[in-house]
């Protein structure tokens, strides 16, 4: 029987590969972690502190350097990551050096609502509970809503982006019919949005307002503005 020396060799060589990846595999398995890096990936100051993060990765070890590569699940460290309130979203990796890397996207506050307790309406329109760790700087909300404020979503976003009213805008108060009334920085005027309906159009006719009514140096004179007709502001005066 003449032996295929070729087909025998390329066989080898296989084998060999494999046991040499397979050794590569363990001995790198064994290696024990060298260091945790967080990055978070928004522009928010941080709701959740690093420590809290390297808490969830590692938790009941004493320190990163103690945990053999091996052992990571890292679907499971993501899991308890996106649990946590302030997370919006995670991705926890592995480098070829040992360190423990994760991604963190915190969720984004755009409204505070005052109740019983306080709590955030973030951009996607869930409600966040408060940081112990930072406090942002939104708008207030108060009224009543049976959604926990989140119809007012688009309207807080189109504060969130729009320069001038989101320096003027300090408080928003969504009244049981669902109309709203915006609070004004520095101003003792009521200003009456009414429904959540033509947001541009009112923003526009309010910025107008404004404008003339502070090159007239009138703008202190009135006690109401309306914006509910969307194509034309009411002003009342005191």
């Amino acid at each position: 029987m003449k032996v295929n020396w070729a087909l025998f060799k390329l066989l080898l060589a296989l084998v060999l590969v494999g046991f040499l990846y397979g050794f590569t595999q363990a001995r790198n398995g064994e290696r024990k972690l060298k260091d945790v890096v967080v990055e978070f990936t928004d522009e928010n100051s941080p709701f959740i502190t690093v420590s809290s993060v390297n808490k969830l990765l590692i938790q009941n070890n004493d320190s990163v350097t103690s945990i053999p590569k091996e052992t990571l699940v890292l679907n499971e460290m993501e899991s308890r990551l996106l649990r946590h309130p302030m997370v919006r979203d995670a991705q926890v990796f592995v480098t070829v050096d040992g360190t423990l890397g994760a991604q963190i996207e915190q969720r984004n506050p755009i409204a505070r609502v005052a109740g019983s307790p306080n709590y955030y309406v973030d951009e996607d329109g869930k409600k966040m509970p408060l940081s112990t760790v930072y406090a942002a700087r939104v708008p207030l909300i108060t009224g009543t809503s049976k959604n926990n404020f989140t119809e007012l979503t688009p309207l807080l976003l189109k504060l969130r982006d729009d320069e001038f009213m989101s320096r003027s805008v300090v408080g928003i108060h969504r009244n049981s019919d669902g109309t709203v009334e915006l609070r004004i920085r520095k101003q003792d005027f009521k200003v009456f949005f009414g429904t959540i309906e033509n947001i541009d159009k009112k923003f526009q006719n309010y910025k107008a307002f404004c404008k003339k009514a502070t090159s007239d140096k009138i703008l202190s004179d009135y006690k109401l503005v309306n914006l509910q007709f969307g194509n034309q502001v009411v002003a009342t005066k005191k």
